[in-house]
């Protein structure tokens, strides 16, 4: 019988394909974040994800599972699952528009439909419920803490995100984050 952590991890690994692929064919980039503001939000990231994915062998009071409900597991397998379809259901959507850093592309626009008529940032949504579905399946002190600092490095690249969309499109981005939540739905 597959385990729920084997199958969160089958389900990132398809993923992170499927977005290395799709990588390959965006815009050209006008303007980007600095390398310094990119470092701000890159070692959360990798931190986090080397806390959450990679099992830390050298501390092994923080992989202990703290809850053992195979139930448990099993929801967040399936929250993973719906986090990463909503994740690239987003990146399908934004095209040719979307970059893993901090930019603006050829001929920008805000674009207002879709996963996007929901949230601001729906990649960040999904890959936000992804990553508690894959702490319910290992709950362990470093998956928890690599949540934490995941969750961090995402709203700071949020922040830069806007700031860079506000200063690039000004009163036609303000008037969508009036009408669109940063990240849950009809809520924030």
């Amino acid at each position: 019988m597959i385990s729920p952590a084997t199958t969160v991890s089958t389900l990132w690994g398809v993923w992170l394909l499927g977005w290395l692929l799709s990588a390959v064919s965006t815009r050209k980039t006008v303007a980007e974040q600095s390398s310094s503001a990119r470092i701000g939000h890159s070692l959360f990231v990798w931190v986090g994800a080397g806390l959450l994915f990679f099992h830390p062998r050298s501390l092994p009071a923080l992989m202990q599972p703290l809850i053992r409900e195979t139930w448990i597991s099993w929801v967040g397998v399936a929250l993973a699952a719906t986090g990463l379809g909503f994740a690239g259901w987003a990146r399908i959507h934004l095209g040719r528009l979307w970059s893993g850093r901090v930019t603006l592309k050829e001929d920008h626009t805000i674009v207002r439909t879709g996963p996007y008529g929901l949230v601001r940032h729906p990649i960040y949504t999904g890959l936000l419920l992804a990553l508690v579905g894959t702490v319910l399946a290992q709950v362990t002190v470093a998956a928890i803490a690599g949540l934490a600092l995941l969750a961090i490095g995402f709203l700071i690249k949020m922040r830069q995100e806007e700031r860079l969309l506000t200063g690039h499109f000004g009163a036609a981005y303000e008037a969508y984050r009036a009408d669109v939540a940063t990240l849950i739905p009809y809520v924030w």
